[in-house]
C-alpha cells in the first residue's frame, strides 16, 4: 500500500512517517530531502539559483541515492554522504528556490514514482512531502494531511534544529510555506485526504492514528 502524508513545515511530517513505516513494516521516503540534496548539490557547484535551466540540469544529472529503510536514513549525492549537510541552514535558507523550480519538481516526481513502484513488492511505503497526495501518488490508500497550528510548528522545529533565532525559525517555517504554496496545495486536504490535527497530540498518539487509519484502509483479505 501507499501511504501519503502532507503537510506544512514544522507539522512532523517526517518523524510521523517514519513511526507509522517502523510501525507497519513498510518503506519510508521522505522527499524534502530529495529537494534538498538538489539544492545541495547546486550550491556546491556554484550555481545561481535563480537560474531555473541550469538548476534542473543538475538536478537531471544528479546521481542520488536515498534510503527508504525507515530505521536507516542516509542521503548520497554524487557519491558524497550529505545526510547531515542537507539539514544545515544554509540549505534550509535556500531549498525553497529550488522546490519552486517546476522543472526540478517534474525530475523528482518522476525519481519518486519510481521509489514508490519499487516498493511496492515488499509491502508499500510511507512518503512524506508536500503534494504526495495531490500530485505523487493520488492512487494512495490512505491520504492524510498533517497540521498544526504556528507556535507549535515553530518550536518543534526550534527542538528538532537547535541554535537557531527566532527570525530564522519563521523564515523556515512561514516563508518557506508561502514560497511553497505557490507550487503545490499542502494547506487544504485532497479528495479522500484526513486531516490530523497534532498541535496537541503526541508523537505516539499521531503515529497511533495514522496506524489505525492504515489498517483500515487495507481491503479485506489483506494482512499487515
Amino acid at each position: 500500500m501507499i501511504i501519503a502524508v502532507d503537510g506544512p513545515s514544522g507539522s512532523g511530517k517526517s518523524s510521523t512517517a517514519r513511526g507509522v513505516a517502523t510501525r507497519l513494516g513498510l518503506r519510508f521516503l521522505d522527499t524534502g530531502a530529495m529537494y534538498r540534496a538538489v539544492t545541495w548539490s547546486a550550491v556546491e557547484h556554484g550555481l545561481d539559483l535563480d537560474d531555473t535551466a541550469a538548476v534542473a540540469q543538475r538536478a537531471r544529472d544528479l546521481r542520488l541515492e536515498i534510503s527508504t529503510d525507515p530505521g536507516h536514513q542516509f542521503v548520497i549525492a554524487d557519491g558524497t554522504d550529505v545526510t547531515a549537510a542537507i539539514r544545515e541552514p544554509r540549505i534550509s535558507e535556500v531549498v525553497s528556490k529550488i522546490a519552486t523550480n517546476l522543472e526540478v519538481r517534474k525530475e523528482l516526481i518522476r525519481r519518486q514514482r519510481a521509489v514508490i513502484d519499487n516498493a511496492q513488492p515488499s509491502g508499500g511505503i510511507v512518503v512524506e512531502g508536500r503534494d504526495i497526495a495531490t500530485v505523487v501518488a493520488t492512487d494512495a490508500e490512505l491520504k492524510v494531511l498533517l497540521t498544526a497550528d504556528q507556535e507549535a510548528r515553530m518550536a518543534r522545529r526550534g527542538a528538532e534544529v537547535g541554535s537557531l533565532t527566532a527570525e530564522q525559525l519563521r523564515d523556515q517555517i512561514i516563508r518557506r510555506d508561502a514560497d511553497d504554496s505557490t507550487v503545490s496545495e499542502f494547506q487544504v486536504a485532497s479528495d479522500g485526504a484526513v486531516t490530523i490535527d497534532s498541535t496537541y497530540m503526541t508523537l505516539e498518539e499521531v503515529i497511533d492514528a495514522i496506524s489505525r487509519l492504515a489498517k483500515e484502509s487495507v481491503p479485506q483479505g489483506q494482512d499487515r
